[in-house]
């Protein structure tokens, strides 16, 4: 890699970047595993989950008519949007992801604020799906094996165990996270279609049962809580799709990033489109809106309805390696996220090192402590730890989003003469477009009182966070390729390639 800076630390934009010392990027190396199936794996495996529980509560929100316009914006917004991070992923094939793009387009402020709200986002949807799981898997052994460890007050130890199991499957290898997550993927897609296929033979689907929430004053049939509903439907319907942005993250481990991200980034989209229709539609016309809207574990509910509860109970043990799919891919993410941000210096840089098997370990143990501490302070300190969580993880998620768009507009002003290898088909308008959407969402969110609690403790962490780098860590960063590619001006055509 060749240097910005010599021995002397070196003043640029409001930061102070320092010498690396020597070996100090030999402990913190990746390995290229990926083609396209393993991204294909991994992103799917990363949102799948929200096909078997919290998508649902979008009912609740707004009838089943205002969640699926929800979520017909909100499909809208996901297309525009991967395929302008692609975009900028294939340029700029760093593991830094939303933080390198952000990073180069708005200078190291942006690019630590816009990584900051990605770690929000992963780390906290890894502690919504731990909560989820650990409800699937109690009321599996309840129903199998007549124990229940959420009866007994002891749901944290659930989340400890299925902490310590991924913790220890990421940091195993990428190559072994890369097959685990293709292989639970494949079987995850497999129960949706199942479900799917034996919904539609059962003689139970009633599409009246669609539209059974009684309308409230103003409300219709349709939308049964009138059209400002859709607005507070919106997040719940993102948990359709969110994690699919991150194969940026998995850039520096992936043999070909700028023509396999933009493939497995199309391709993740389409099955997560498919996956989140059947249950959208088939999920609730077996259960009826109002019932599924309320439940905690909507495909096992459906499951029951079509074949009683002990022959549901086992199938949906296969059901469970869904949401554990998403433990793995967003563990995946958040663990390259701080990463990222670690090797670059906006972090403590221990979170950076790989150790032998070229993984960030301790990434991957910090945020695991922290997304355990939230659901354990959430669950017995306030309230249900997985709305509040959720609602924490999706604010985080608009606010990468917002930032991302706006990204991509300053970088296709400012460098229209760029290498970019994949071209979005929708340009600057559509990234705008997304970025209007997310910025809808954002607002959603500021609206609906439910989301107060995941509000102040974003704002806080940003506060804490801006502190920190304001005083300290401005002052400690490193030229990482990230950092490297931004200064240089690595997005023009003359530029040298830092990669």
């Amino acid at each position: 890699m060749s240097s910005v800076i010599e021995d002397e630390p070196v003043a640029v934009a409001g930061v102070t970047y320092n010498k690396a010392e020597d070996g100090y990027f030999d402990k913190r190396k990746l390995k290229r595993t990926a083609g396209f199936w393993g991204l294909w794996g991994m992103g799917v495996a990363a949102v799948i989950s929200g096909d078997f529980s919290g998508w649902n509560g979008g009912i609740a929100a707004a009838g089943w008519g205002g969640f699926m316009v929800a979520t017909l914006i909100v499909v809208l917004m996901y297309v525009l949007m991967v395929e302008s991070i692609s975009e900028m992923a294939a340029a700029m094939p760093h593991t830094g992801g939303a933080y390198s793009f952000a990073r180069a387009a708005m200078g190291p402020w942006g690019g630590f604020i816009t990584g900051l709200a990605e770690t929000i986002e992963y780390v906290m949807t890894t502690a919504v799906v731990i909560y989820f799981s650990a409800q699937y898997a109690d009321a599996i052994t309840a129903q199998l094996a007549g124990f229940s460890l959420i009866d007994a007050g002891l749901v944290w130890v659930w989340w400890l165990g299925l902490y310590a199991i991924f913790v220890a499957l990421n940091a195993a290898g990428a190559h072994i996270s890369f097959r685990f997550a293709t292989v639970v993927a494949f079987i995850s897609v497999g129960i949706l279609v199942l479900f799917g296929v034996m919904a539609a033979l059962s003689g139970k689907v009633n599409f009246a049962a669609l539209f059974d929430i009684a309308p409230a004053d103003g409300g219709s049939v349709f939308l049964p809580f009138g059209i400002g509903a859709v607005l507070f439907a919106m997040p719940f319907a993102m948990w359709l799709f969110l994690g699919i942005e991150e194969l940026p993250l998995a850039a520096e481990e992936a043999h070909d990033p700028e023509k396999d991200i933009p493939k497995a980034g199309r391709g993740g989209l389409l099955t997560l489109l498919l996956t989140g229709m059947i249950v959208v539609v088939l999920n609730p016309s077996v259960l009826g809106s109002t019932a599924i809207g309320s439940s905690t574990e909507p495909l096992l509910d459906g499951f029951r309805a079509i074949i009683g509860d002990q022959a549901a109970a086992i199938l949906s043990a296969f059901a469970l390696i869904g949401l554990l799919a998403s433990v793995q891919g967003i563990m995946f993410a958040y663990g390259r996220n701080m990463y990222s941000l670690s090797r670059a210096g906006y972090y403590p840089k221990f979170l950076s090192l790989t150790g032998a098997r070229h993984t960030p370990y301790l990434a991957l143990i910090v945020g695991a402590v922290i997304g355990f501490l939230s659901l354990f302070v959430v669950q017995f300190g306030s309230s249900e730890a997985g709305s509040v969580v959720l609602n924490i993880a999706v604010w985080g998620a608009v606010v990468a989003y917002l930032l991302q768009m706006t990204s991509y507009v300053i970088l296709k002003v400012k460098h229209p003469e760029a290498n970019r290898p994949h071209l979005s088909p929708f340009g600057i308008p559509g990234a705008v477009i997304a970025g209007v959407l997310a910025l809808a969402i954002f607002i959603g969110v500021l609206l609906n009182p439910a989301y107060t609690i995941a509000i102040y403790s974003v704002v806080g962490v940003y506060v804490l966070a801006l502190i920190g780098f304001a005083v300290y860590g401005r002052h400690q960063l490193v030229l990482s390729p990230e950092e490297e590619y931004a200064l240089s001006g690595g997005l023009s055509e003359d530029s040298t390639d830092l990669r």
